[in-house]
């Protein structure tokens, strides 16, 4: 049996073994503009990333060089991810929504000296580094663009392949040596490039592969950046059960795209799955009649659902009739086949858990950084050993503690390499024994004869108030986060504030049809939100869940907002956690305006 060292291993053995079988499929354009899936079978993948290899080495790059990737998910993405790690050359992924300057520092730190981008959008935004970046000796565009050099060309242009020579430099490449610079989002200071080894990935891997019922030969849909270490690790862990992966075209077809491909399972963000709901009970009042009366006595039954916990059998009876009626349909969006979800990258609210898997879909939350590989924790299938509002358990071979303050500390084969070129910054997270320091504040929650690891916030973004007590906004958030009418908040305060307050982001679609059903008069959105109604709808929403808290901790003011907070909009960062340091900016006549007696 062939031993897994390095990621591109996991291709090598699947080319061999099973060649002939389809590995990734996307989208492409007919002449007619009509669309159809086009699939790499894993030796077809493997034939086009030694062409990749062979282009770099041609170009004279050579072991721990870097190259930049930037571009939405396609099979172009992991054809140069892999061609690259085969060769030593070093991948440094960025995503295709960040600054120029954020591109233009993260180039000249690492010294990248090929860029491979996705469109002409990012090529424009990418194209000035030529001239700013001595390193940049070329930018090639996975898409036609007039006068660029093109993916597919450059490959053309290799007519031979020397393997001996490939694969004698496939043998200089260790699983120390570094895979892969993923800069993180930069919520603070400038981008910091966290070093992952293949050691580090596999490891990772290895764990995740135990607890996490993938099967071979299955299909999974992906959306989520490549560029994130989530789904980049999610994509090698595909690649080690020889999953199929299909990308969605976009944000706005991966609806169409789950039902065409009918996957297995997929990740996601909480974000995502909020909207979905949000969407779901949007069409639940639509309805009328018996149907109507179904739908909600569906969802309150739903909320009811307790994992792990032995249902009566008069639950068990209803939540049978519920899930053939109602959640069946909710399945059917989903592909009809799903059998797992997983989330990760920001807290998913414990209530929504609870109804998903009610509805009979698993959604399994999970947790990690950059700097672990990602994954540290993560819940697990049987309800036994899962815990809504918590991160789960740890992964085998990673260790978990709490320090004295109850920052999270993580140890294992998956913790970082380091910063690139940030020794200092490297000393500053992981102390002499291995530990990483997460940043992240936790504590371990007893269930089912289980320690489950719960975040409480992130240790930066806790403040105190006035009175000297401290306030963990993200508990806050979350919990606000249940009501249906509440798409975004952020929790406001500081030393010199007697309390709390919070800007909302109402949640239009469920606010526009409440007004309908009140017979609530309104002219514009700006209106609606301006309305004493409204206004009174969201301080009963706000203190039914302040009484989950201590009077410190309850929210005293609110201000509702016209405008989502996006990351076009710089409010969010790419894997859609509030910036807040950027809306507290942008929004400082209004919070002042909270604070006033």
């Amino acid at each position: 049996m062939m031993t897994i060292k390095r990621l591109f291993d996991y291709l090598t053995k699947h080319a061999k073994a099973t060649p002939e079988v389809n590995f990734l499929s996307s989208k492409i354009t007919l002449g007619d503009n009509k669309k159809q899936w086009k699939h790499y079978t894993f030796k077809e993948t493997e034939c086009v990333c030694n062409k990749v290899s062979t282009l770099l080495l041609q170009a004279g790059l050579q072991k721990n060089d870097t190259i930049a990737i930037i571009s939405n998910n396609r099979p172009e993405w992991n054809f140069v991810d892999l061609g690259s790690q085969q060769i030593g050359v070093i991948n440094v992924p960025m995503y295709p929504t960040i600054s120029e300057d954020d591109y233009a520092y993260i180039f000249k730190e690492a010294e990248i000296k090929y860029a491979f981008v996705g469109d002409e959008i990012i090529y424009k935004k990418v194209f000035p580094l030529l001239q700013k970046i001595p390193s940049l000796k070329k930018i090639i565009s996975f898409e036609k663009i007039e006068g660029v050099p093109y993916f597919e060309d450059e490959l053309n242009s290799i007519k031979e392949i020397n393997e001996t020579q490939l694969n004698a430099i496939k043998d200089t490449v260790d699983e120390n040596d570094t895979a892969t610079i993923i800069y993180t989002s930069g919520t603070t200071g400038n981008p910091k490039g966290v070093m992952l080894t293949h050691l580090n990935i596999v490891s990772d891997l290895t764990g995740v592969a135990q607890v996490l019922p993938f099967i071979e030969g299955e299909k999974a849909l992906s959306f989520l950046p490549l560029c994130h270490s989530f789904e980049r690790t999610v994509f090698f862990a595909y690649l080690m059960f020889g999953i199929h992966i299909y990308y969605a075209e976009n944000l706005d077809t991966i609806g169409e795209n789950l039902k065409e491909v009918q996957p297995y399972c997929f990740t996601t963000v909480p974000r995502l799955l909020e909207k979905v709901y949000e969407k779901i009970v949007a069409k639940g009042n639509e309805l009328t009649g018996i149907k109507r009366k179904l739908f909600f006595w569906s969802l309150k039954l739903s909320e009811a659902y307790e994992l792990g916990k032995s249902k009566s059998f008069l639950y068990t009876l209803q939540l049978f009739i519920a899930r053939k009626l109602i959640f069946s349909k909710w399945k059917e969006a989903l592909g009809n086949r799903i059998e797992f979800i997983v989330t990760g990258a920001a807290a998913m609210q414990p209530r929504l858990i609870k109804i998903f898997t009610a509805a009979g879909i698993q959604v399994i939350e999970g947790y990690g950084l950059t700097e672990t590989s990602p994954v540290l924790s993560v819940n697990r299938i049987p309800e036994k050993e899962r815990c809504a509002g918590t991160i789960g358990l740890p992964i085998p071979g990673v260790e978990i503690r709490l320090a004295d303050d109850g920052e999270i500390m993580a140890r294992g084969k998956n913790i970082m390499k380091g910063y690139f070129k940030q020794p200092t910054l490297t000393d500053e997270v992981i102390d002499k024994n291995g530990w990483f320091y997460t940043g992240d504040i936790g504590t371990w929650v007893e269930h089912n004869g289980n320690n489950f690891l719960k975040i409480t916030d992130r240790k930066k973004e806790l403040f105190k108030t006035a009175g000297g007590k401290y306030i963990a906004p993200q508990a806050i958030e979350n919990k606000m986060k249940e009501s249906r009418f509440i798409e975004q908040i952020m929790v406001v305060g500081g030393d010199d504030k007697k309390y709390i307050a919070a800007l909302i982001v109402p949640s239009f679609m469920q606010l526009e049809t409440w007004a309908k059903a009140k017979n609530v008069q309104y002219n514009s959105i700006n209106d609606l939100i301006n309305n004493p109604a409204v206004t009174e709808l969201f301080t009963i929403e706000i203190n039914k869940r302040n009484s989950a808290f201590g009077k410190w901790e309850q929210i005293k003011k609110f201000k509702l907002l016209l405008e989502e907070w996006t990351i076009q909009n710089g409010q969010l960062t790419p894997t859609l956690k509030l910036k807040r340091k950027a809306i507290t900016q942008q929004y400082k006549s209004e919070i002042e305006s909270l604070f006033i007696d």
